[in-house]
């Protein structure tokens, strides 16, 4: 990916070794997709992906990789991949790094371990994403089944200063819903950085993914409408580079 390019992150959510949506980030209303995750991540690949978004929901909930053998197989696909869920030790990192993981999302232990979070930085450089989650502005831990009251508009600036480069703000009352991204609030969250910030949740429209490009995001993570057909990866990258131009005009 280049400065001048929106990141159009297609979406491989694994749990139970299949490819699921969660529906406002609750275990208990999974939507399965594909019985094996590799099939939908070639389809993304063949339609275009430059990079996928890879969460391993059992290792978010959990706190350890339960699914890295599937991820190393996605991986081994040949197109980068920015990989999450459970990443909590080095050794998970380095084990990611050694699969050729693009970029490493560190979600729950950026808030509850700043040694590990240092030491990830340290090691990764800017591969080192931080995924903020949220409901309401409020953030989320363990797999969103834990709410905190620290805002995200908080947590971001003080994880900008121990050195992490990216993040990516998923807002868990839109996920799974198709209803649109919440960006007023991704806004607010985009401005209190000075690095790039991608947009996840409830993305379901080329104009939703134009209008997040128009106003900062530095990427799209793309779920359930493009499994259901509603998106398409050829509207959103349109979409996407409609909207960087409006940025720079």
């Amino acid at each position: 990916m280049t400065a001048n390019m929106i990141d159009v992150l297609p979406a491989i959510d694994i749990r139970g070794g299949r490819c699921v949506r969660l529906v406002q980030g609750d275990y208990e209303r999974e939507m399965i997709f594909d019985n094996d995750p590799i099939a939908p991540a070639q389809r993304w690949i063949d339609e275009g992906a430059e990079m996928l978004h890879v969460i391993d929901l059992d290792g978010a909930r959990e706190g350890l990789a339960v699914n890295a053998a599937v991820v190393e197989q996605i991986a081994a696909l040949g197109k980068p991949v920015q990989v999450g869920g459970g990443i909590r030790t080095l050794d998970t990192v380095r084990r990611y790094l050694d699969c050729g993981a693009a970029r490493i999302i560190v979600g729950t232990a950026a808030v509850t371990d700043r040694q590990f979070l240092g030491d990830a930085v340290g090691l990764c450089g800017a591969a080192l994403t931080v995924s903020v989650d949220a409901r309401g502005g409020r953030v989320a831990l363990n797999g969103w089944t834990e709410e905190s009251e620290l805002p995200a508009v908080a947590l971001i600036p003080q994880l900008e200063q121990l050195g992490v480069k990216r993040f990516i703000y998923t807002d868990i009352a839109s996920d799974g819903m198709l209803g649109g991204h919440d960006e007023a609030e991704f806004a607010r969250v985009a401005a209190a950085t000075r690095v790039p910030v991608i947009a996840a949740g409830g993305i379901a429209h080329p104009m939703q993914v134009r209008r997040l490009a128009a106003n900062g995001a530095a990427g799209v993570v793309l779920g359930r409408a493009l499994y259901d057909g509603r998106l398409t990866l050829a509207d959103a990258f349109d979409a996407a580079e409609a909207g960087l131009r409006e940025r720079t005009c």
